[in-house]
């Protein structure tokens, strides 16, 4: 059996970006895992039923580290001969395109999700350029998992239109829908955690799923939900998901707001989102830059529509009135206008929240992802 060797730069992404895909694509081809060490690699062996090595890898620029990976993988690669290499991440694309390319491997893929390099300036913006270019440069085929990373690819000039191609109709893994059904919970469910939240039965949940920083447009939500809340007392804001202080802290006058406004509740990681989506009448997303958000998927999958910003993957899912709202970056107002515009009209809701599940059921499904990605490893047999 033909061997593809699928990398990332940290085991967590092969464990949750890659849920089920590595399983199913294991029934076609021997597939193997590489990444950084941690738990979340043992229990892809466990939940994928793949074989995996570990190469580490640092998610920050460090030259010597990286020439070290690329030997690493490459000894690897020389060992293993695979039929394909196919990088996820930044950092593993450099270092595991340019390990096989050196290592005569003849069908070299790599998926885009998303581009930290689009909200970075001056020198640094220069290198990342150049990386991004070399990793395409040493690619056969290169995924972008939205239609707008595709323009924003061949905009940037990173490489030619013959090398891209976009999976379906976007996304890496597409979205188990069986899994996220607001139908698994119930009025029981709900009404329980509710009230571990300190939450009324009466009260417009808005949420958010994802990383609590800046880049994500957690300054301009927590600005809008203050303004918003002091008019709708009746309104909570959830935020799931952890902090990166280090990396992209918030804003003084945001943790202010966090600390003092009693409608925001933070619940921290959540290894299990369904039962936050499931409570909440609408997701707010206002991210500044996406490669394509499995979040959003998440939500409408759980009949919640969504408020997200005018970015690609975003304004694919989220078609404007149907199934939720687009607005702009950076625009605290803008979040409040379509926070009220949602929860002063409940028709309007009920139905982007009857679209919600449909569109993203029609387009979006995990397994329709899997098999066209099947295909593109098929046509290189």
């Amino acid at each position: 059996m033909k061997k593809i060797i699928r990398v990332t730069t940290i085991p967590a992404s092969l464990k949750v970006l890659l849920k089920g895909q590595l399983r199913f694509i294991n029934q076609y081809y021997e597939v193997i895992g590489v990444s950084g060490d941690g738990e979340a690699l043992k229990e892809v062996r466990e939940n994928e039923g793949i074989r995996t090595e570990v190469v580490e890898m640092t998610r920050t620029i460090s030259p010597i580290k990286d020439l070290v990976a690329t030997y690493k993988l490459y000894r690897l690669l020389k060992e293993e001969k695979p039929h394909i290499v196919h990088t996820h991440t930044p950092k593993a694309g450099i270092v595991g395109m340019l390990a096989a390319k050196l290592a005569g491997v003849k069908h070299r893929f790599h998926t885009v999700a998303g581009m930290p390099l689009l909200v970075v300036k001056g020198p640094k913006r220069t290198l990342l350029n150049m990386v991004e270019k070399a990793t395409y440069a040493f690619a056969t085929k290169v995924f972008p998992n939205s239609y707008g990373l595709y323009d924003i690819i061949l905009e940037e000039g990173f490489t030619k239109k013959e090398k891209l191609s976009v999976i379906g109709k976007g996304s890496s893994n597409g979205i188990n829908i069986d899994h996220f059904d607001s139908n698994l919970y119930s009025e029981q469910d709900i009404n329980t955690l509710k009230k571990q939240l300190n939450i009324k039965d009466n009260e417009f949940i808005f949420t958010f799923v994802g990383r609590l920083v800046t880049d994500k447009g957690i300054n301009e939500l927590v600005s809008a939900f203050d303004i918003f809340s002091k008019q709708h007392k009746d309104s909570k804001l959830v935020l799931v998901g952890w902090r990166e202080n280090d990396l992209d802290p918030l804003l003084p006058k945001t943790e202010e707001a966090l600390k003092n406004n009693k409608h925001i509740i933070q619940v921290g990681y959540q290894p299990d989102v369904r039962p936050y989506f499931a409570i909440s009448q609408a997701l707010v997303f206002p991210s500044y830059r996406e490669g394509f958000p499995n979040v959003v998927l998440q939500a409408g999958a759980m009949d919640i529509p969504s408020i997200v910003t005018n970015i690609n993957g975003c304004n694919e899912i989220i078609k404007h009135g149907e199934n939720g709202l687009i607005i702009p970056t950076h625009d605290a107002q803008a979040i409040v206008d379509a926070m009220c515009y949602l929860k002063e009209n409940p028709e309007i809701h009920r139905i982007m929240s009857a679209n919600s599940r449909k569109i993203i059921a029609s387009n979006y499904r995990h397994t329709y992802i899997w098999n066209e990605l099947l295909k593109e490893y098929q046509k290189t047999d």
